[in-house]
C-alpha cells in the first residue's frame, strides 16, 4: 500500500494568508495528504508568499530558496509557490526563480491536490498568468455574489449541494484544518477591495470586494470554537465595507453579537477599519456587545488632508481626532492601532508636521510606520515630485523614533487599568529572551489583553504571586497593569 504523500504549508505575511493556508490544508487533508509542520519532512513544501511591500517580497523569495535547499538534504521533492507574490507575478516569478517547481495562482486552490500530484509526477502545471483580478467580477457589488469564483479563504462559494470537496470537519461547508495550537484564529469575512488608494497594489491581485455570506462566517466560527479557539480575529482588506455586496452595510453590526455568542468563543476582534467608512452604529455595536473586545485597527495612513487626497483617500487631522474622541467616548480604555506612510510623492514639511501633530494628540497604542516606495502598476508609481530615497529614509527614521516614544508613553498610561488577558504561552522565564532574569524560577505567563491585537501589538506579561495557581493556555485572566516593559504590559492577576 502506498503511504500518503505529505505536505508542509509555510505561511508568510498577514493573518489573511494564514486563513488561506488553513483552507488549503483542509482541502489537502480531505484528499488524503498528510500535513506536517516541518518542510524538511514533507514531500512538497508549499510556500504561501506575501507580495505586499518590497521587504515582504524579499522574505518570500528567501523562504522559497531555503525550501529549495531541502531538496538536497531532506525528504522534500518539490517546492511550490502560492499566495500573493505568485498571484501578482506568476510567470515572471517562475522565470526569475527556477528553484520553484511550480508557481500557482489563486484559481488553483480549489484543485490543489491534483496540482501538487502533477508536480510530484514530473508534470508541473503551467505557471500562473497574472492579470487584474478586479476585472473578473462585475463592477456593481450587488452582482458579485452570483459571479464569484475562486476566492481564497472563503471556503466554497457554491451552495452546499454543489460542493464537491468533502471536508473532514463537522460543520458543513467549512474547509479548514488548523496548523497551530494557538487559542486564537483569524476568520476571513471578506476579500478584495474597491478603494483606489494610489499607493496600493492589493486590489489588483486580490480583486474586487466580496463579502462572505454570514451563514458561512458563523459556521466557521462554530467550527473554530469546537477546535479550542477562544478568540476569533475577523480579517479582510476592508471590514467596514462588509455586506455592501449583500445589500446591507449593517450586516457586520448584526453578525457581531451572533459571533460573540458562539459556544467556545470568548471574544471577537475586528481588524482593518477604514476611517471614512466607520459609522456611529458600528461603533455602538463594537463598544456595547459583550465579547467584542475594545480594539480598533483604523487605517489612517497619514493626517494631512491635501496629501491624503493625493493618496486617493479621505479625512484629515481634525476629522481623525474627532473619530478617536467618538471611540473613546464609548470605550474610554479602547486600544487603537494604525499604520502611516511617510515620504509619499509630494509630501511637504508642513504635511509631515500635520502627521506628527496628529500622532502626538491621538495617543495610539501601536503605529506601524512605512517609508514610501513605488509599487508596480499603482497610480503613485506615475507621480512626479518623488522624494529622494535618502530623504524618505530620514523621514522614516524620524517618525519611527517619535512613534516609539509615543507608544511607550501610551503603555505607561495604562498602569492601573484592569484587563482581560487571553493566556497564549506558559513557560520558564529563561525561555523568553526579552524579559525576566536568567535566575527566575517562576514560570512566565504571556498573553494579550482585549486592547492588544495578535503578533504586532505587544503582549501582557502576567506577574503571578508565589504559589498562585498557574493558568493554562486559553484561559482568560483578569489582571491589573502594574508596570510596562517597552510596549508590553506587566499585570498582576486580580
Amino acid at each position: 500500500m502506498t503511504s500518503p504523500r505529505s505536505v508542509a504549508l509555510v505561511t508568510l505575511g498577514c493573518a489573511r494568508n494564514e486563513v488561506d493556508s488553513e483552507e488549503l490544508a483542509g482541502r489537502l487533508a480531505a484528499e488524503g495528504w498528510t500535513l506536517v509542520d516541518d518542510a524538511a519532512q514533507a514531500d512538497v513544501a508549499v510556500i504561501n508568499t506575501c507580495g505586499f511591500v518590497e521587504q515582504a517580497k524579499k522574505d518570500s523569495i528567501d523562504a522559497l530558496l531555503e525550501a529549495n535547499d531541502l531538496k538536497e538534504h531532506g525528504r522534500t521533492q518539490a517546492v511550490v509557490a502560492v499566495g500573493c507574490l505568485a498571484e501578482r507575478y506568476g510567470e515572471q516569478l517562475a522565470a526569475q526563480l527556477p528553484e520553484a517547481d511550480a508557481v500557482l495562482g489563486f484559481d488553483s486552490y480549489t484543485d490543489m491536490s491534483a496540482q501538487l500530484t502533477a508536480v510530484l509526477n514530473g508534470h508541473a502545471p503551467t505557471s500562473h498568468t497574472p492579470g487584474d483580478r478586479r476585472k473578473l467580477l462585475p463592477l456593481s457589488p450587488v452582482q458579485r455574489q452570483d459571479a464569484a469564483g475562486a476566492i481564497p479563504g472563503h471556503g466554497d462559494v457554491r451552495e452546499p449541494a454543489d460542493v464537491a470537496v468533502e471536508s473532514p470537519v463537522a460543520a458543513p461547508r467549512v474547509i479548514r484544518a488548523r496548523l497551530d495550537g494557538r487559542p486564537w484564529a483569524p476568520l476571513k469575512i471578506a476579500s478584495g477591495c474597491d478603494r483606489r488608494c494610489a499607493f496600493c497594489a492589493i486590489p489588483m491581485f486580490r480583486g474586487a470586494f466580496v463579502s462572505r455570506r454570514p451563514s458561512d462566517v458563523l459556521a466557521e466560527a462554530r467550527w473554530l470554537g469546537q477546535h479550542d479557539v477562544r478568540e476569533i480575529f475577523l480579517v479582510s482588506e476592508n471590514s467596514t465595507s462588509y455586506g455592501k455586496d449583500l445589500g446591507d452595510l449593517r450586516l457586520l453590526d448584526t453578525m457581531l453579537p451572533e459571533l460573540a455568542a458562539v459556544e467556545g468563543i470568548s471574544r471577537v476582534r475586528v481588524s482593518y477599519l477604514q476611517p471614512a467608512e466607520i459609522r456611529p452604529d458600528l461603533l455602538d455595536v463594537m463598544t456595547s456587545t459583550p465579547g467584542v473586545v475594545p480594539y480598533f485597527d483604523i487605517s489612517f495612513q497619514h493626517a494631512s488632508g491635501p496629501l491624503l487626497r493625493r493618496m486617493r483617500r479621505f479625512g484629515d487631522r481634525e476629522s481623525f481626532l474627532t473619530l478617536l474622541q467618538e471611540v473613546r467616548r464609548r470605550s474610554p480604555y479602547a486600544g487603537v492601532r494604525s499604520n502611516v506612510i511617510v515620504g509619499f510623492p509630494g509630501e511637504t514639511d508642513a504635511d509631515l508636521e500635520q502627521l506628527e501633530s496628529f500622532l502626538t494628540e491621538a495617543r495610539l497604542d501601536v503605529v506601524g510606520v512605512f517609508g514610501y516606495s513605488d509599487e508596480d502598476g499603482t497610480e503613485a508609481e506615475t507621480y512626479d515630485a518623488k522624494l529622494p530615497e535618502a530623504e524618505v529614509a530620514d523621514r522614516l527614521a524620524h517618525l519611527q523614533r517619535l512613534v516609539e516614544e509615543l507608544n511607550l508613553q501610551r503603555a505607561t498610561e495604562r498602569i492601573g487599568e484592569t484587563l482581560e488577558v487571553l493566556v497564549e504561552s506558559v513557560g520558564d522565564a529563561d525561555e523568553f529572551d526579552d524579559f525576566g532574569d536568567a535566575d527566575e524560577a517562576e514560570p512566565e505567563v504571556r498573553g494579550r489583553a482585549g486592547q492588544q491585537g495578535p503578533d504586532v501589538d505587544g503582549e501582557t506579561i502576567l506577574s503571578l504571586r508565589p504559589g498562585a495557581p498557574l493558568p493554562a493556555v486559553g484561559d482568560i485572566v483578569t489582571a491589573r497593569v502594574v508596570d510596562t516593559h517597552g510596549i508590553d504590559l506587566i499585570a498582576e492577576p486580580v
